[in-house]
């Protein structure tokens, strides 16, 4: 989740997804909690803290329950609040140290919130980050959406000689051009050796492979990733919020599931 400005590669519109049976569910999280109550901590940790995380963001991350809890009813509803101060709150929450994996198709259906300079993801982190640090982990953003842009979402990937501005990603709206927030919708990347395919609602709308990047530049998708989820406020790309931007916001998530090919396993 880096400042896009993005470099679009060529789109596939025609690659189908690969029938239901060839997958096999490895991991997942329905979040059938009790309200009020945390992720669960087998499954998720925490990014916790201020300083802009490398976007110029505004929120400061907390695990408050305010801004990050289940709500009883298989959901998980992270808060962007806004303080009396005029101060931001949110949280992001990850799999690293509990989850991560190398191929399979990886997807969540959630329900984004609007408005001017709110920013939620779903994307992934390579787990060999600690040790050679961004972009050359790589990162996979299976969507990404900023709040100036109702009716579109974004699904990019970054690495070592095309990050940040030069992301290789492509936006994607609904074919009636409904904005996102109304509904929820089911966010995917179907991610096999040489491919990593992008979708919504079992629609794939971009695929980028090897010969997508840039001349001299390598594909760092081989590898396992782990997950995360926030809702960011302000940055360099959605701007931050005006006074039309209402507090508090929620992204809202019904599931994560993860699944690998049968005859991969």
């Amino acid at each position: 989740m880096r400042i896009p400005g993005l470099c679009f590669a060529l789109a596939v519109f025609t690659l189908p997804a690969l029938p239901a049976e060839n997958w096999t569910l490895v991991w997942s999280d329905e979040f059938n909690g009790a309200a009020h109550t945390p992720p669960n901590p087998s499954k998720w940790t925490y990014d916790l803290g201020a300083g802009g995380w490398g976007n110029q963001e505004l929120e400061t991350y907390t695990k408050d329950p305010q801004n990050i809890s289940e709500d009883g009813e298989g959901h998980l509803v992270i808060r962007a609040i806004r303080n009396s101060s005029g101060g931001y709150t949110s949280a992001r929450i990850k799999t690293a140290g509990r989850f991560a994996v190398k191929y399979g198709k990886v997807a969540a259906r959630m329900k984004i919130p609007s408005g001017q300079g709110l920013w939620p993801a779903f994307w992934m982190l390579g787990d060999d980050i600690e040790a050679v640090e961004w972009p050359q982990c790589g990162e996979i953003d299976v969507m990404e959406n900023i709040g100036k842009e109702p009716g579109i979402v974004h699904g990019t990937i970054h690495g070592p000689g095309y990050s940040g501005s030069k992301g290789i990603g492509h936006p994607y709206s609904l074919p009636d051009g409904r904005p996102f927030a109304g509904d929820f919708h089911v966010y995917a990347v179907e991610w096999a050796p040489d491919s990593i395919t992008f979708l919504v609602d079992d629609h794939p709308y971009f695929t980028v492979t090897p010969a997508s990047l840039p001349q001299g530049t390598r594909w760092v998708y081989d590898h396992s990733f782990f997950l995360l989820l926030n809702l960011a406020v302000g940055g360099g790309w959605p701007g931050n919020p005006d006074t039309t931007t209402q507090f508090p916001q929620s992204l809202v998530v019904d599931w994560v599931h993860v699944w690998q090919r049968s005859d991969r396993r």
